[in-house]
């Protein structure tokens, strides 16, 4: 138990670490892109732009900009929104991420649900039909971008078909298909992942001694081999988790789901520094927290690493 506790401290500590870097770096290149987020293509009066500045305290020198910025941290504090008038980031993050996080949610198990299944199965009919239509699934599944695949559900299965209606939110019912655009690259990459570890367990020792023994073939997949052919997965559900939860930018533009990347998506557009930091920090504090649960999951998963 102390092993595990001085990991966890260790790890965590890292985390805050990371964290920093990424404040700081995200906070000195938002000071540096040329304009500011009162900048517009519509000229507004410059004695408006100065009182806005001055209000949101952007006239004062930069590091007393980045010290106060990291005091409203240090309170979870991400500050108000430069253009969403009444608003707080914190409010942002609040409205968007559940959003996010139902369809995330949904892509996770749809991914894992298709791709551990194809995997076994892949490598159990190695180098017969349902090995090779896997292994070419999966391989459009890595290669053609999530955005193109998005396109063309939409235009086959909105326009062409009408089974469904897209660019409007309503709720869980809706979520289906953004889901499953989200879902069909990391269920393509754990389906080989899963594939090349029960290929590689499969010629263990061991499982020839299950075999030996007069174990059910079932009972040595499920039970023996594949418990140890999944632990590039769970190394891999760490970004994945963190990654696939906050949903995918361009996803969520394509569906029109009012989720946190069309937040962070038309804060860009709309120079809102404050939401662009705020939205960063925060998938970077999930990526860094799922990362931290995932080694921790690994090592009581795979006897042979030590907390050390």
């Amino acid at each position: 138990m102390v092993h595990i506790s001085r990991y966890i401290l260790r790890r965590i500590l890292s985390g805050l670490i990371t964290l920093f870097i990424v404040i700081t770096i995200t906070f000195f290149m938002m000071r540096a892109i040329p304009g500011g987020p009162f900048t517009d293509e519509k000229a507004i009066p410059e004695f408006v732009a100065a009182k806005m500045s001055e209000r949101y305290g952007l006239n004062d020198p930069v590091h007393v900009q980045y010290m106060r910025y990291l005091s409203g941290i240090l309170r979870l504090d991400l500050g108000p929104s430069y253009r969403y008038e009444g608003m707080t980031v914190n409010e942002l993050i609040a409205g968007g991420f559940p959003v996010s996080c139902a369809v995330g949610g949904l892509a996770l198990l749809f991914s894992l649900m298709a791709g551990i299944p194809a995997g076994v199965i892949s490598a159990l009919k190695r180098g017969k039909w349902q090995d090779r239509l896997a292994m070419v699934l999966a391989t459009v599944g890595v290669t053609v971008p999530s955005f193109v695949i998005a396109s063309l559900l939409v235009y086959v299965l909105a326009m062409r078909l009408g089974w469904v209606n897209v660019g409007f939110w309503d709720g869980i019912s809706t979520a289906w298909l953004p889901a499953v655009t989200l879902a069909l690259y990391p269920a393509a990459f754990i389906s080989r992942l899963v594939r090349s570890g029960m290929l590689e367990v499969l010629g263990q020792d061991y499982i020839r001694t299950a075999y030996a023994k007069g174990l059910s073939e079932r009972r040595v997949i499920y039970i023996h081999a594949l418990k140890n052919a999944v632990i590039p997965v769970i190394t891999y559900l760490g970004p994945l988790t963190a990654g696939i939860l906050t949903g995918s930018f361009v996803i969520e533009q394509v569906y029109g789901v009012p989720g946190l990347g069309t937040f962070f998506v038309t804060s860009i557009s709309n120079r809102d520094y404050t939401t662009i930091m705020g939205v960063t920090i925060f998938y970077s504090a999930i990526l860094v927290a799922f990362n931290i649960a995932a080694d921790i999951c690994l090592s009581f998963a795979d006897p042979r690493i030590k907390l050390r």
